[in-house]
């Protein structure tokens, strides 16, 4: 009977072994293998410790690398002394002797195999164990980072009385213990029941006792630590229930105790811990009695108990208690999640007013006045004109506007106006010769800004500019102009050194440039040129003679992405927008601190209720979310990124803020105090939409404050359709200078509508103040309109707009040919008891490839127009066609398009349309030769109209000194507007 701890071994056997030269290039290649490997890591490790010090954030990169590390090498060597030190004491426990079995006799040959190898084997597995449980563990640094700083949030909950701090920073980290201690003690049980029965201390057909006493001492220990960890697995249970998620009144993501939990599953749970802890202690009792007898029962009447009490008992009671008086049961529980759901999301301080949505005013003329002291009306919508941006001020086939341009307020003549603002930025599509050189040295960053009033447009419907050309020239000023930092810039560039840079063209000729800013990575260091060659996998990069002294590369270049990597704790908004601040061009990037933690307040999405229509076709306006599901949100940062160095400053922006606290303790230094922020600055900061969004979306349930109303459903509201479109996805919020009714003047605001659950009427107006530093920011004010009527929704409203006849007619008209119609933001403005629709119209064709407004939508209290500048608009709705128009500012370069009431350019443009159709008809006959006659026709009623318009334009000039038509904003001449 062999000894378990070894055997006899067989004769050697010889194996031809392969030659000295073989084996020496074997090793030089795996040498090199490594040597390569471990260049690779050193590379990605070294130039991220490179670009954090290029920032100014080497703390950021210090402080989460040790969180790390030290997580990594405390739970790995954990769990590798658990798994390692039940190996080693099951083989200690191992009988002397084995039962003489067929049983035995297999293992003796395993045994005998694994000896010579035992230390190594008990080595590697607890390595490997290690490794996998440190990188596990290294993952939770943000959890250990919020646990060691976590910082009072000065509010108890409603069932135990504990701060919200226990629930957002201590729960997480005592689960992920938890966790960690469940999965080592599972190991180790695996663990040393094989080796018992690899040795013989476990048996499955051999004769005699199954198990030896040592055998059945060392696994109920085990075992009984597990019952142990679910006894306090219970009892953390009971905390969970207060940020447990959970189906309820349709509300999928409903959080906190209810009924069953408080009254049935809460007692439940400190039952089911007693019966725990007992069956835990019988099974240490194991190591006097040996016997499994009385843990077996006690373990099974703790699995009989969590079914009886866990799962039926409450079973019943939502049966029989709580279903057949629902209501009053569970109102208590209501009454706190909509409390603590309407504080975590910063909604408590909503202001809801009943609001008619009938104006009480007969003679509606009055009203012609009150629309503009109400809201300054944005025609000029940033989501169609980018293509009008990009053929107008393009300039280079290499420079590009984003997709989606942002509104912001400038001053002129001393007043802040909307204003519709992009960059020129880097377009590497539209180099003239791609090449490497071209795309990494020459041709590195864009150029100026444009803007454009959002409240008018010139006479061939184009924006007018408020800054302008290349360089870029208007009313910003003198500031900073290349823009090495943007949006669309998502590729490396080097710069700063031997090579030179295209800067801009003009009429004399490229201009050249070197980049003079200290952003980036200095290349000079041949360690660091080689680290970058493998991190980037550009060889070019170690050898290129383009790199030289003073040589510098500039990469992760977006707003969003350098925010996010220097605050790696931070949400961040999905709309970076630019300013020019102080002689500078300013991205603005707003920040969030989360939390899936505050007791009672229910979930939601980042990703759902941040979508919307601009969203589904642009994937730089998703929100970067860390975390995606959270019940408490703050904008607690409002961040900068400087377009030209690339610097980035992190303000306190929440001041009260418990999460961005905490995050400040374990990042001291990173975040400036809120009074640092300029005046200039703060005239640009602005409500962040995504905030916005998320909050539109609880107060479509979370705008009542009782819980009956809450149950009853009645109330439910919903984010509409974006009526402009067939996308099927939520109407973006709108930026817009409005005055709501409590309100004595126009205020910056972020707009947005509600319709009642399953259908169109307008149920709700909601704005929020969005101008920083104004006492009333971030005030939301909700109209809620009377059950009891219909006011027409936007949906609605759109489908008046497209069903009425004579302006399908028009559509139709504009549509003509190749060309389309894209309808603009439907805008809508409280305006004396009802609400003011409008929404411009913008052509694209005739041979353009971009949009001009041509017609503007305006109802207004069943009334409805549709003229070609919104004056024309407000005054049909409002009946002042009469009235004398206010003279323009001086410099105005705005001019009415033709108008229909002009009997000479109405006749022409009915021939036109006779024409056209003539050659409809024509074509349907394949009647060539008239439809000839038809097109020639055509073109001279189109002819005729333009010459009648020219001539009203020049009555107009001369009589109201408006400028001449046809020169743009900048002075230059303007195209031929096309027919």
């Amino acid at each position: 009977m062999p000894d378990r701890g070894g055997g006899p071994t067989g004769p050697r056997i010889r194996v031809g072994r392969p030659s000295r030269r073989v084996r020496t290039l074997l090793m030089t290649l795996g040498v090199l293998a490594v040597l390569g490997m471990a260049f690779t890591m050193f590379a990605g490790f070294w130039t991220d410790w490179l670009w954090y010090r290029s920032v100014k954030y080497s703390s950021v990169f210090t402080t989460t690398l040790w969180t790390k590390i030290g997580l990594f090498f405390v739970f790995g060597l954990l769990m590798a002394l658990a798994v390692g030190l039940n190996i080693w004491l099951a083989h200690r426990l191992r009988p002397p002797l084995s039962a003489m079995s067929m049983e035995q006799q297999n293992l003796d040959r395993y045994r005998m195999g694994i000896a010579p190898y035992k230390k190594w084997l008990l080595f590697g597995i607890t390595a490997l164990v290690g490794l996998i449980a440190g990188a596990s563990a290294s993952g939770q640094w943000r959890t250990w980072l919020m646990w060691i700083n976590g910082v009072s949030f000065g509010q108890k909950d409603p069932q135990f009385q504990l701060d919200v701090s226990f629930y957002a920073f201590d729960l997480p980290w005592y689960r992920f213990l938890l966790g960690f201690g469940f999965a080592a003690t599972i190991l180790s049980v695996i663990a040393a029941a094989l080796t018992h029965y690899l040795y013989g201390g476990l048996r499955v057909t051999s004769p005699g006792a199954r198990a030896t006493a040592a055998a059945t001492g060392h696994l109920s220990v085990l075992i009984g630590v597990f019952v142990a960890l679910k006894a306090v697995a219970y009892w953390l249970d009971r905390y969970g229930l207060a940020v447990k998620s959970s189906d309820f009144r349709a509300t999928d993501n409903w959080t906190g105790l209810r009924y069953v939990d408080a009254n049935a599953y809460l007692p439940a749970k400190t039952i089911l811990f007693c019966i725990a802890v007992i069956c835990a202690l019988l099974f240490f009792a194991t190591l006097w009695r040996r016997t499994w007898q009385l843990p077996v029962i006690g373990f099974g009447l703790m699995v009989l108990s969590a079914i009886l009490i866990g799962g039926l008992y409450p079973a019943i009671v939502q049966k029989f208690q709580v279903q057949p008086n629902e209501q009053a049961k569970e109102a208590p529980y209501v009454e706190k999640n909509l409390e603590a759901t309407r504080k975590a999301y910063g909604i408590d301080g909503t202001k809801v007013t009943d609001y008619s949505g009938t104006s009480k005013t007969e003679d509606k003329t009055t009203l012609r006045d009150d629309v503009d002291s109400t809201a300054s009306i944005r025609i000029m919508d940033p989501n169609i004109v980018s293509p009008t941006f990009q053929q107008l001020q393009q300039i280079r086939n290499y420079y590009a506007f984003p997709t989606n341009l942002d509104v912001d307020r400038y001053a002129k003549d001393g007043k802040d106006q909307d204003t519709v603002i992009g960059l020129r930025e880097i377009n590497l599509a539209g180099i003239p010769k791609k090449n490497w050189i071209n795309n990494h040295f020459r041709y590195t960053h864009g150029y100026g800004v444009v803007a454009a009033e959002g409240t008018s447009a010139d006479a061939q419907g184009r924006p007018v500019f408020t800054e302008s050309d290349l360089p870029s020239k208007g009313q910003l000023g003198t500031y900073e102009q290349r823009v090495y930092y943007g949006e669309k810039t998502t590729t490396y560039s080097i710069v700063g050194g031997p090579q030179k840079e295209i800067d801009y063209s003009d009429d004399n000729g490229e201009k050249t440039t070197s980049y003079k800013g200290d952003s980036g990575v200095n290349l000079s260091n041949p360690v660091n040129r080689a680290a970058y060659a493998v991190a980037f996998g550009e060889p070019q990069i170690l050898y290129s003679g383009a790199i030289g002294d003073g040589s510098r590369i500039l990469y992760n270049r977006t707003p969003k992405e350098r925010v996010e990597a220097v605050a790696p704790w931070l949400t961040i908004d999905g709309d970076a927008y630019p300013a020019v601040v102080d002689g500078r061009i300013q991205w603005i990037v707003d920040a969030y601190t989360t939390t899936n933690g505050y007791p009672y307040s229910s979930r939601t999405t980042l990703g759902d209720t941040t979508a919307d229509s601009l969203t589904a076709t642009n994937d730089s306006r998703a929100v970067v979310a860390q975390q995606n599901q959270v019940n408490y949100i703050r904008n607690s940062v409002k961040a900068t990124v400087d377009a030209y160095t690339g610097e980035v400053k992190l303000f306190q922006w929440d001041t009260k803020d418990p999460v961005l606290k905490t995050w400040m303790k374990a990042f001291p230094n990173t975040v400036e105090p809120k009074s640092d922020i300029s005046k200039s600055l703060m005239d640009h900061l602005r409500y962040p939409q995504d905030l916005f969004k998320v909050q539109r979306e609880l107060l479509t349930r979370y705008h009542v404050k009782d819980a009956t109303t809450f149950l009853s459903g009645s109330e439910v509201w919903q984010v509409p359709d974006d009526p402009t479109n067939r996308s099927g996805n939520a109407v973006p919020p709108y930026y817009l200078s409005m005055r709501m009714p409590d309100q004595k003047a126009q205020a910056f605001s972020l707009t947005t509508t509600f319709t009642p659950n399953g259908r169109d009427n307008l149920s709700a107006f909601m704005a929020v103040d969005a101008e920083a530093g104004t006492s009333d920011y971030g005030k939301i004010r909700i109209l809620k309109l009377p059950t009891n009527t219909t006011v027409n929704g936007p949906k609605q409203v759109q489908s008046q707009f497209n069903s009425q006849e004579d302006i399908a007619e028009s559509i139709r008209l504009l549509r003509g040919g190749d060309s389309e119609v894209e309808y603009g933001n439907l805008l809508t403005v409280p305006l004396d008891g009802g609400l003011l629709y409008v929404e411009p119209v913008y052509v694209r064709g005739g041979g353009l490839k971009y949009p001009l407004l041509r017609k503007v939508l305006v109802t207004y209290g069943g009334q409805t127009a549709f003229e070609n500048t919104l004056e024309e608009a407000l005054n049909k709705v409002f009946g002042a066609e009469g009235a004398t128009p206010e003279p323009p500012d001086e410099g105005d370069t705005t001019t009415p398009p033709p108008t229909s009431e002009d009997p000479t350019v109405k006749q022409a443009l009915e021939d036109a349309q006779k024409a056209f159709d003539a050659g409809q008809e024509a074509l349907k006959k394949n009647d060539w030769e008239a439809y000839g006659r038809a097109q020639e026709d055509l073109e001279d009623a189109l002819r005729r109209a333009e010459e009648a318009q020219a001539a009203a334009d020049r009555a107009d000039a001369a009589g109201g000194g408006e400028s001449k038509p046809g020169a743009s904003p900048s002075g230059s001449p303007s195209p031929k507007p096309s027919s």
